[in-house]
């Protein structure tokens, strides 16, 4: 199966915060206003837009954009099967997520210590 973060096709990513639509275009092999496209049919791509309306990618959405690519190029999905396999993918969650799931168990732990304690 193809591996859209390890092609020997595509440019190793730099180690950058932010890339140029430009930049994406060639660590990619997607033409800038293919880009533009998908960002409007997955929303799961979402380059910061700053100063001008200008687009900054992060590493993660240069990788979702081979993992675009590998469904739809590679795998022959269409626009909407690839959108509806990304969006069935189970996504990690965030620290900030990870932290309140843990904030709440440690408050159920207590809840049943303070319980257990009184008995």
């Amino acid at each position: 199966m193809f591996d859209p973060l390890h092609n020997d096709e595509l440019p190793a990513i730099p180690n950058k915060r932010y890339f140029t639509i430009g930049e994406v275009s060639e660590l990619c092999a997607v033409k800038p206003h293919v880009l533009r496209y998908w960002e409007q049919e997955f929303p799961q791509l979402s380059p910061v837009k700053r100063r001008g309306n200008r687009r900054y990618y992060q590493r993660e959405d240069v990788e979702l954009v081979r993992t675009i690519r590998s469904l739809l190029y590679s795998q022959g999905y269409t626009i909407g099967g690839a959108r509806q396999r990304l969006s069935n993918e189970r996504r990690e969650p965030s620290p900030v997520e990870v932290q309140a799931a843990i904030r709440e168990s440690l408050s159920d732990l207590e809840k049943a210590r303070s319980l257990l304690s009184s008995v």
